[in-house]
């Protein structure tokens, strides 16, 4: 195959070359009398007693006695050893034992003081106290009656004093701002005051505009009488591609000979210097794989083999 163009059995299995053989020279045994360890099935085997099962008595025990875990030991009571080490707990305290504050007390009625954070308060006694030099009250304060009337359209009827009439001229603000406008106008030294930067019409001067007259306009008898031509006609459209091809610019080329044939001749058997011909090199090789299937039926084959000697 491989000397026809294609893959030799060789590098189509993905191999450098062919593997070596152990069992050359090696008598054919036929398949199911071959044995596993023979020296196994040989003389005397190892008898087991058989397993026991576990019961009142001591058959059921690995040791023929039943031996204690701790043999020789001396009786301990725990209630002892808890008060033991009670003691030698409270001899590591520094002082008394912690006793937390009072509970929140609460009140036994009303109008008592008994419950309350600051106690009994003295200025609420209900103990009389001894009678002692006493000061006059004040007399209140004395006013006047009301007076009649309502207040609209009666004088000297409010609380405060009837205000008084002031003089208040109408023009008075007018003639205020006409001053200060003269005051101005008198610190002014100069007229006002005009920036050489004023924004005009244009950034420059209109090129269209002109000073001379215009010719006096023509009449439309001068024109009729002078000879203008045919009127204008615009150009013919653009014509459309019919089946002789007579919608484009120039005349349609004529159809040139070419015979059908090749073109590019290349040579046919290109050989190397041994005279060969030329194939490129192969590609990586890949080692066959079995497939899963197969690998489980090997391998339930297998342990099926080794029970069944084991058995044996």
């Amino acid at each position: 195959m491989g000397d026809k163009g294609g893959k030799s059995d060789m590098d189509r299995v993905g191999l450098f070359q062919e593997m070596t053989y152990v069992t050359i020279g090696d008598k054919y045994k036929p398949a199911g009398q071959s044995t596993f360890n023979d020296a196994a099935g040989k003389g005397k085997q190892m008898l087991p007693g058989g397993s026991k099962d576990k019961s009142a008595r001591q058959d059921g025990y690995f040791s023929e006695k039943f031996n204690r875990v701790m043999d020789g030991e001396a009786y301990s009571d725990p209630v002892k050893l808890r008060r033991r080490y009670r003691m030698a707990e409270a001899k590591k305290n520094l002082s008394k034992a912690f006793l937390p504050t009072n509970g929140q007390k609460a009140m036994n009625g009303l109008g008592t003081f008994f419950g309350t954070i600051g106690g009994n308060v003295k200025a609420f006694s209900p103990v009389s106290k001894g009678g002692g030099s006493g000061k006059n009250p004040l007399k209140n304060v004395m006013t006047n009656p009301g007076k009649r009337g309502t207040g609209y359209g009666f004088a000297q009827v409010a609380l405060n004093p009837y205000p008084q009439h002031a003089a208040d001229d109408y023009n008075i603000g007018y003639r205020l701002l006409k001053k200060e406008v003269a005051q101005h106008k008198a610190q002014l030294k100069a007229g006002a005051f005009h920036l050489n930067m004023h924004p005009s019409d244009y950034f420059d001067g209109n090129p269209y505009r002109t000073d001379k007259p215009l010719p006096p306009l023509r009449k439309s008898a001068d024109v009729t009488k002078k000879d203008v031509g045919p009127p204008f006609r615009p150009s013919n459209p653009g014509k459309v591609m019919g089946g002789m091809k007579a919608g484009t610019f120039e005349p349609y080329p004529l159809k040139s000979k070419d015979p059908y044939g090749i073109k590019d001749k290349r040579p046919v058997n290109v050989v190397n210097k041994s005279g060969r011909i030329f194939m490129p090199s192969q590609g990586p090789k890949t080692t066959p794989c079995k497939s899963i299937v197969n690998q489980n039926v090997v391998r339930s084959v297998n342990i099926t083999n080794y029970r069944s000697v084991t058995v044996l």
